[in-house]
């Protein structure tokens, strides 16, 4: 396992410095939302090839992978016009990425509404997820034209929102260029946290062949009965890992693994605990 963070919990200098810094942390990967990052842009009209060969020679020079770069924009969006600008969005990011030279372009699954907020019994509605479908499909067709990856990440609440439904996206796109990227506490809710290990064992059984990529972060129940996770960095909650990390093991040994909801003074004892669980399973 290829251990990383997301770029934007790093400590904020220019791009160069910072990675010198992230791979003195000991990280070998880096997850990059151009978005979330400052100094850098995720305009569309700015991702041309010579952007993606600037960024492309900085992160070698640093002796790091991009592992993934991400375009969070909402591909159950209502607004008709909206959609159109997305999905522009999402085709710039991967002729981005097809010469950035990362592993794939990740994205969450979305909400059916254009504020992108959390309504359970519209998000998990099947109108919400064959609309989600229709408008991934589009984007999948034209990852597949560039040679690049698309993967989405279930999160509860989100359109896709347990295994079951993140196996019957795979199923209906059918493309090799559609994977996953899994983070069990994205799957956990109130709702469910009473079933944590066999939500993620489920997850391990349906999605296995096609998980891509592992974001690795703790959390705790928030005391508001909200049913709300209060997420963290590694070791500081209540996640036990040993099941991911263990399958991880067995079945994707190099598969690139990022931290999240770090801190840059507390990255690399989430990363020290998280290589002992790694080491003892």
């Amino acid at each position: 396992m290829q251990i990383g963070l997301r770029l934007h919990d790093s400590a904020e200098l220019p791009l160069a410095e910072r990675l010198q810094v992230i791979k003195a942390q000991g990280f070998t990967c880096v997850h990059m939302a151009l978005s979330k990052t400052a100094g850098e842009t995720a305009q569309k009209a700015a991702l041309t090839p010579g952007y993606a060969m600037h960024l492309r020679r900085t992160f070698a020079e640093a002796g790091l992978d991009i592992a993934v770069l991400g375009n969070y924009q909402n591909l159950a969006n209502p607004n008709p016009e909206r959609m159109k600008e997305i999905l522009e969005g999402y085709k710039a990011h991967i002729r981005f990425a097809s010469i950035l030279g990362c592993g794939m372009v990740g994205t969450e699954t979305g909400a059916p509404n254009e504020a992108y907020r959390y309504d359970k019994e519209a998000c998990h509605s099947e109108e919400a997820l064959d609309v989600f479908i229709t408008n991934l499909k589009k984007v999948v067709r034209y990852a597949e034209q560039m040679g690049v990856i698309l993967a989405i990440e279930p999160v509860y609440k989100h359109i896709v929102w347990n295994p079951k439904r993140a196996r019957t996206v795979l199923d209906e796109v059918a493309s090799p260029n559609l994977q996953i990227i899994f983070d069990p506490v994205n799957l956990l809710h109130g709702d469910n946290l009473d079933r944590r290990d066999e939500v993620i064992d489920e997850a391990v059984s349906l999605l296995g062949d096609e998980i891509a990529m592992i974001h690795l972060k703790d959390y705790v129940p928030k005391e508001d009965g909200s049913g709300e996770l209060a997420c963290m960095g590694c070791g500081l909650g209540q996640m036990d890992y040993r099941a991911v990390l263990a399958f991880a093991k067995e079945k994707k040994p190099w598969i690139h693994a990022t931290l999240e909801n770090t801190v840059p003074d507390k990255a690399e004892a989430s990363r020290a605990f998280i290589e002992r669980i790694w080491d003892e399973v």
